[in-house]
């Protein structure tokens, strides 16, 4: 057994793996980008190597040969699927926690992967997947297998790349962007096409094999709650298998495995459509561990991060498939740096404060913490919160209550947007697609800012305005009592796409709140400490909540929490005109922080609404800029390769009429 092992990670999975070691009395490394100097998963390991960056393989290995470990974890991501990275590590002498690189190679391949478990008997979905072919080959593919189809990468994963096409007039266009995309992501930008399945639901596999020869299958996970191919909630066992669904999908899973002398855990994707459970087709096979991983742990009680090890360690396999048995139900949210209002553009800050849920039955996997920045670097996905129960009904509601009890207060999160998603009719009666998120995102995403949040925001300054002091001249009390009555003391605030001015009368253990035109109503606020973190207690119109709170002094904004709700409110000067101004042209900005991948658009160009002028990229999302009016492109402020900030002016579109008068 291994007694030192390097986690060539970052964030939640390093965290994750490095818990499993340390109960295993092996000692953790961990490695450190300048962006990451103070992270959690350094500091909870043994010891940290600062490297230039996780991709760097030298960098790695040298960490590994300064620190004596024998062993390197790769997590997923990054070199994880990486076959130079695991024949690097064999030729260094150090044990690669994966599988071998052959096995990589071909399943990190989809065309090879597709063949060669198409060989083994396992089915996989109609379609072209020769490799080298050009976009005409491709387009004469699509004519034969017949539309919709998807466009895929056939190197890489996790949704980056794929295209779904409905009409051939779009499929030219997709195939620029997917192979921009995945040459981009992957360096490599050989694509292939396929059926796309009608109401497809995403069911993998967990896989454990051991150098003898020996594999299991753990049971499946249903993954088709996702968003732009991304998985957000998953849960295991899927509602929709039966016994013997499950047992002739993780014979094939297995099979899968066996064809390429696969060992340690891995994960066999299928696409099975709802209408049709008892078939099924093989998408690819990740050969890693799989970010979901947890639901299968919760309801097999089997550590797979130790399996791994042991595995890597050269031992057999102590389990047999007649010694699985799973028990309960388990569902996993994973936690996004996102805005899903918005088209789950990335988000980012710094966290000023945090609360996670905690009691039985529920696991978080998190690297985050207080003073926490998150970036525009890495991956968005910033926790995942796992419940289990007896059965589904229970562990849905576990899960929703515990993201009830999780606050982000400094960064947008999806938490709202993922209880919300939970409480679908759809979803709590197991009606799943990988299609539901997109076509119900309008009812899951834009509520209206409530009236208590600006009256507790406005309550909370008047709070800070207190003097404090043993003693307390009356003028000084910030209370709008003027000579001849009380006046009301006013706060422009906006929040989200809401500005409304408040007038509070009184002081903030007793006042009367006008929020925006709305009646004033009876409201008190006070602070208190709960372990270190803020709360603001809020009375208003005789109902009681109680928010998180943190101010971010550097913007002057306050961030607010309840029930698994965050708003961040700011001053706001409410000037008429502003959104006259806005839609008269002018800036165009960038949504997100990122790096500019395309520009598509000179100064000078005659350019209509919705014309796309730059292309910005942020945490494996690709975004497109366009004109907001009708107009000239007067102003080009950035370039390809230039990384942009969060409302960084990008462009200038000048209306047609202006345009003229110069």
């Amino acid at each position: 057994m291994f007694d030192t092992v390097l986690i060539a990670n970052r964030g939640e999975i390093a965290v994750r793996v490095a818990g499993t070691l340390s109960r295993l009395g092996i000692r953790t490394v961990a490695v450190y980008t300048d962006a990451d100097t103070g992270a959690r998963h350094v500091a909870e390991a043994d010891e940290a190597v600062h490297v230039d960056s996780y991709l760097s393989i030298e960098a790695i290995l040298a960490a590994a040969r300064e620190t004596g470990a024998q062993a390197v974890h790769p997590g997923y991501g990054f070199l994880a699927e990486n076959a130079a990275f695991a024949r690097a590590c064999a030729d260094a002498g150090l044990t690669f926690v994966g599988p071998p690189a052959a096995a990589i190679d071909a399943m990190g391949d989809k065309i090879r992967a597709k063949q060669t478990v198409s060989a083994a008997g396992v089915p996989v979905v109609p379609g072209r997947n020769l490799a080298g072919m050009s976009d005409d080959d491709l387009v004469e593919a699509a004519a034969e297998v017949g539309y919709p189809v998807l466009v895929k990468p056939s190197a890489g994963g996790g949704g980056k790349g794929m295209r779904r096409v409905d009409d051939p007039a779009d499929l030219r266009a997709a195939l620029e962007s997917a192979r921009r995309e995945a040459r981009g992501a992957f360096g490599d930008d050989t694509l292939l096409i396929e059926r796309f399945v009608t109401n497809p639901r995403h069911i993998e596999i967990q896989v454990l094999a051991d150098a003898h020869g020996n594999v299991i299958h753990l049971g499946e996970r249903e993954c088709s709650l996702q968003r732009r191919h991304q998985k957000i909630i998953e849960e295991a066992p899927s509602p929709l298998l039966s016994p013997a669904d499950r047992a002739r999908m993780g014979e094939a899973a297995a099979d899968a495995a066996r064809s390429v002398a696969y060992q340690g855990a891995g994960t066999v994707e299928f696409i099975v459509s709802t209408d049709r459970p008892d078939e099924f087709f093989f998408m690819e096979m990740n050969t890693r561990l799989q970010v979901e991983h947890p639901v299968t742990e919760l309801v097999t009680g089997i550590d797979l991060v130790e399996q791994q090890i042991l595995v890597a360690a050269g031992e057999k396999l102590a389990i047999g498939q007649s010694d699985v048995d799973f028990t309960g139900h388990a569902v996993e949210a994973r936690v996004y740096a996102e805005d899903p209002a918005h088209g789950f553009l990335p988000t980012g800050g710094t966290v000023l404060a945090l609360a996670e849920p905690r009691g039985p039955h529920v696991r978080v996997d998190s690297a985050l913490r207080a003073g926490t920045v998150v970036g525009s670097s890495y991956d968005p996905m910033l926790a995942k919160v796992i419940a289990w129960g007896p059965d589904r009904d229970a562990a849905l509601r576990r899960l929703a209550a515990s993201l009830g009890d999780t606050a982000v207060l400094g960064v947008g999160t999806n938490v709202a947007f993922l209880r919300a998603l939970l409480a679908d009719d759809d979803v709590v009666a197991g009606r799943l697609d990988t299609g539901l998120v997109e076509r119900k995102l309008g009812g899951l995403t834009g509520a209206d800012v409530p009236d208590v949040v600006f009256a507790a925001a406005a309550l909370d300054e008047l709070l800070g305005l207190q003097p404090a002091g043993e003693v307390v001249d009356p003028w000084d009390v910030p209370s709008g009592w003027r000579l001849g009555g009380a006046a009301a003391t006013r706060f422009r605030l906006a929040c989200g796409e809401r500005q409304v001015t408040v007038r509070v009368t009184g002081s903030p253990g007793a006042a009367s709140v006008a929020v925006g035109d709305a009646e004033p109503v009876r409201a008190s606020a006070r602070r208190h400490a709960d372990g270190g973190a803020g709360r603001l207690e809020v009375t208003f119109g005789g109902r009681i909540t109680s928010f998180r709170r943190a101010l971010d002094e550097a913007t002057d904004t306050l961030w607010l929490a309840a029930h698994g709700e965050t708003w961040a409110v700011a001053e706001h000067s409410l000037l008429e005109g502003e959104s006259a101004a806005a839609a008269a042209g002018g800036p165009v900005t960038s949504p997100m922080p990122g790096t500019v991948l395309v520009v598509k658009a000179a100064v000078g160009d005659a350019v209509t609404a919705g014309t796309p002028l730059v292309v910005v990229e942020a945490m494996k999302m690709e975004h497109t800029i366009t004109a907001p009016v009708d107009g000239v492109l007067t102003e080009l402020n950035v370039r390809a390769g230039q990384q942009v900030a969060l409302n960084q002016p990008l462009a200038v579109v000048t209306p047609q009429e202006e345009a003229s008068n110069d």
